[in-house]
């Protein structure tokens, strides 16, 4: 009995060694744990940071499209006949009023001459009808005096007075022959003056470009057979679409930009000139027209462009990075940095206009017209309103001056 009680009392002594062993251990882990959590939660989190800017910032937009003529017209003949000549030729520049074609006019100078010939004779046959009118008139007045004193009938002097009507008729059908055969000479002069193909626009002041040929000298051709195509390179027309979202933003006389692979390196300029008024059915885009000034001709038409449109500016936008932009509870905003106590301080906005990985910020955060500071651009994950921050690259450099100091 003695046996048994003395060893019970021994393990009643171990369990009390071994449960204040572990109450220790306990204890011990429990104030590396709260001190492990009280440094977590007073440490400093590196962050990077950017400053904010104050400027100009534009929201722009680039569409991809071609260049067009400003006018295009193809040169026919109005009369049918064998191209003598041409004076023009692919790449040429063509003056208003430029004859650029001859057609065989043997045939329609025979038919100015016989028009002449029938001028004149119709003159002629005036000239005579005018003399017998002359005639018949002194007549009758002879036969009209003779019939006063009695000499003359009343009957010889109806005769007399038809025969003055009669000259007098054939007086006006010689005037109309003479009208007839005189627009018959000028319809002849016409047709002549057709054999020479005159290019001609209403804008008298410009210069075109022959842009293409489809006859070759010697070649009959019919009325109205194309010769030449012309076409106007200064202003030039491009031509874009856009889609709903931008359609708005347009606008007539707006300034745009454009580029081309053909001469890289070059910004060349217009203007917005026409806005389509309708959407196509099957693109559900609106078809916008530039007026492009190019007076070298270098741009052509058929060439692919990049143009870029200035939809919205804003003078003097609180700008910032876009990596500073960060979101706590469904809300957009940004960590400012607090530079006196090294905090930083969250501050809802709404983004704006975004250029060039900027972007501009409002919000009632964002007080006053000089608002500055910097911003965190990264590390923002950890941090909350009011942690406190380092910055990486500020502390080396004054590690790096303290050094040198000691070092002097």
């Amino acid at each position: 009995m003695k046996s048994f009680s003395s060893r019970k009392t021994m393990m009643i002594i171990v369990c009390i060694i071994a449960a204040g062993f572990i109450w220790t251990v306990f204890s011990r882990l429990q104030d590396q744990w709260k001190a492990a959590t009280q440094s977590e939660i007073t440490k400093t989190v590196p962050v990077a940071v950017a400053q904010i800017q104050q400027n100009p910032i534009e929201l722009r937009r680039t569409f991809s499209g071609s260049l067009a003529p400003s006018a295009e017209f193809v040169i026919a003949p109005k009369i049918s006949g064998r191209v003598e000549r041409l004076y023009a030729d692919l790449g040429d520049i063509v003056e208003h009023g430029q004859v650029v074609a001859e057609l065989d006019n043997d045939e329609y100078v025979q038919a100015v001459a016989l028009a002449e010939a029938d001028l004149m004779v119709t003159k002629a046959n005036l000239v005579e009808a005018q003399n017998a009118l002359e005639i018949a008139t002194r007549e009758l007045k002879r036969f009209e005096t003779l019939r006063s004193r009695g000499v003359a009938s009343d009957s010889q002097f109806d005769t007399a007075k038809a025969e003055q009507l009669s000259k007098q008729a054939r007086l006006e059908v010689s005037l109309a022959q003479v009208t007839r055969a005189e627009a018959l000479l000028e319809t002849a002069k016409i047709k002549l003056g057709y054999t020479k193909i005159a290019a001609g626009w209403t804008d008298q002041g410009t210069s075109r470009v022959v842009s293409e040929r489809f006859e070759d000298e010697g070649e009959t051709v019919a009325a109205n057979s194309p010769l030449l195509s012309i076409v106007a390179l200064d202003p030039i027309v491009g031509v874009i679409f856009v889609t709903e979202k931008d359609y708005a933003s347009l606008q007539l006389g707006q300034a745009a930009s454009l580029v081309t692979d053909a001469f890289p390196g070059i910004r060349f300029y217009g203007q917005i000139d026409r806005i389509a008024p309708v959407f196509g059915q099957t693109t559900r885009q609106a078809k916008i027209e530039l007026k492009i000034e190019n007076p070298l001709h270098q741009l052509k038409p058929g060439m692919f462009i990049r143009v870029t449109v200035v939809l919205d500016r804003i003078e003097s936008a609180i700008i910032v990075p876009e990596q500073a932009l960060t979101s706590r509870d469904d809300k957009a905003g940004i960590f400012v940095v607090n530079e006196e106590t090294q905090t930083v301080s969250w501050r809802e906005v709404q983004a704006g206009i975004r250029e060039s990985g900027n972007v501009s910020v409002t919000g009632q955060g964002l007080i006053g017209p000089d608002f500055s500071g910097r911003v965190v651009t990264l590390g923002q994950q950890l941090l909350n309103d009011g942690s406190e921050i380092s910055i990486p690259d500020e502390s080396e450099k004054s590690g790096s001056g303290h050094k040198e100091s000691s070092t002097q």
